[in-house]
């Protein structure tokens, strides 16, 4: 099936043939082309993303964060295992890589299918902020039973807590500002600036990953090669848009 501009350019250069003086006039052209669009059955992209719309996106704030609700309650009724604790904050810090992940892949999908999640994006990376503040809790309260000294040796000491900590703390500032008020006090070019923060966090959460491990089990790969691969997009767009202006 030909794209949808090609059909509506095609029946517009149809009318043009007929009737010249439909077409002479820009407005008459924008009408047609709009009444022609309608006319046209939608691409899969356009009905997915008309049945989105109707989708609020609040639910989210209560489904995502179930699967930790139930972990919690398996932890505290020693069911995770012969370790509930490192299960517990395993699968915290393990689901909030993933949310942030698929955050990240939200602008190429758009991009590449057409399909919009954007107005799911915020709910999805604050909740992702709160199973990695359930992560740290977890380790700081549960592991390292509060001593502010201890935890300070361990992030001093051990390179995958650095790293790790290093993520955590890039993300405050996305999660303070994610929210309509912050984007209008800020600017819409500054808030951007900040938000791109999120790959660094994305960067730091997989190396912390692997760090953890120690090994080279599959998970922990492959969310890294899906993070490189989607700082290399970011780059290649970037430079793509970049020589598109000087051009």
């Amino acid at each position: 099936m030909l794209p949808t501009y090609t059909r509506v350019w095609i029946w517009l250069n149809i009318i043009r043939f007929y009737d010249p003086l439909i077409v002479s006039d820009s407005r008459n052209t924008l009408l047609l082309f709009g009444h022609i669009q309608e006319l046209l059955p939608l691409t899969y992209a356009q009905r997915i993303n008309g049945w989105l719309r109707r989708v609020p996106a609040w639910p989210l704030y209560f489904i995502l964060p179930l699967p930790g609700i139930y972990t919690f309650v398996l932890a505290i009724n020693n069911q995770l295992g012969p370790d509930p604790l490192y299960e517990l904050i395993r699968t915290y810090g393990e689901t909030g890589l993933q949310l942030i992940i698929f955050t990240l892949l939200i602008s190429p999908m758009r991009k590449w299918t057409g399909v919009s999640l954007l107005k799911f994006r915020r709910a999805i990376g604050l909740v992702s902020f709160y199973y990695l503040c359930g992560h740290m809790l977890a380790w700081i309260v549960l592991d390292q039973g509060g001593n502010i000294n201890s935890i300070v040796q361990e992030i001093i000491k051990r390179p995958f807590i650095t790293v790790g900590m290093v993520g955590f703390l890039t993300l405050v500032p996305l999660a303070v500002t994610s929210n309509n008020y912050s984007i209008r006090k800020l600017g819409g070019l500054v808030w951007n600036k900040i938000h791109r923060l999120v790959y660094l966090a994305a960067a730091a959460g997989v190396i912390h990953y692997l760090l953890v491990v120690k090994s080279w089990p599959r998970e922990p790969i492959v969310y890294t090669l899906i993070v490189a691969f989607l700082l290399a997009i970011r780059l290649w767009w970037k430079v793509a848009k970049k020589n598109k202006r000087t051009a």
